[in-house]
């Protein structure tokens, strides 16, 4: 197996020298090829300004990110935006769908930009649907769909590009327990049966108990680290539980 993610000694400060907020502080971690990490930590954790920097969406103050042997850190303009839409798939809890697009006009939309013929387009987008089970919907408008429904179109659009890293944040956090099973199941299949990479930050323990190891963040610091292994998942959930009743937080912060 291959290192697809490796982050070292990465730091985040926001502020100025007489207000300054440390977010992430010296983190280092390693995400192997197919593997399914989920990310957890209470609210102002770090967790999700983390993902922020491994996403490019946010800068580090200082130390390294890797995706595939390819620093990062060091891309800045043209070069970071083609990296960011060609290498990384994108997964956000509001879902980011445009209402003037077709379920399917919103999956291909990663294809159009990158300038691919019309005809591949169709058969790449049925491909992707098919993956999610959501080739029935594909003439629909987000308007028309249930939340579970447009968080797998997310998923879709996410995988079109076959990018190294998907990268999900709080992908469960708009839907009801049945959408977030659905959609959950569906990324397990990806990981699975595509051997998709996933990053996924999350503050529930039913989400992350899908995952395969979990890395918990307190105080912008690794607090503790968990893997699945033979464990049931109702066996992960349970000992995801015993660290997060370690973290201090409260029960109904992650149930």
């Amino acid at each position: 197996m291959s290192i697809v993610l490796k982050v070292e000694n990465v730091e985040k400060y926001y502020g100025n020298k007489g207000n300054l907020t440390k977010a992430v502080d010296g983190i280092s971690f390693q995400v192997m090829d197919g593997e399914f990490v989920g990310i957890m930590g209470a609210s102002g954790s770090g967790k999700t300004t983390l993902l922020n920097c491994i996403s490019t969406l946010d800068s580090v103050t200082s130390g390294n990110i890797f995706i595939k042997g390819q620093n990062i850190t060091n891309f800045k303009g043209k070069g970071l935006a083609k990296f960011r839409r060609d290498e990384l798939g994108f997964v956000f809890q509001d879902f980011n769908l445009l209402d003037t697009m077709t379920v399917f006009e919103n999956i291909a939309l990663a294809l159009s930009i990158q300038g691919v013929p019309a005809k591949k387009m169709e058969s790449l987008v049925l491909e992707s649907a098919r993956k999610l089970g959501i080739e029935d919907i594909l003439s629909k408008y987000p308007y028309q769909i249930s939340g579970g429904q447009k968080q797998r179109a997310s998923c879709a659009r996410a995988i079109i590009t076959d990018p190294k890293l998907i990268l999900a944040d709080e992908p469960t956090g708009a839907l009801d327990s049945k959408s977030a099973k659905m959609l959950l199941d569906s990324m397990c299949k990806l990981n699975l049966e595509q051997e998709s990479t996933i990053l996924m930050v999350t503050h529930d323990a039913f989400t992350a108990s899908y995952a395969n190891r979990i890395i918990f963040i307190k105080d912008g610091r690794i607090f503790n680290e968990i893997r699945k292994g033979d464990s049931t998942r109702k066996e992960f959930f349970n000992q995801i539980i015993d660290v997060v009743s370690l973290l201090g937080g409260e029960m109904n912060d992650v149930i």
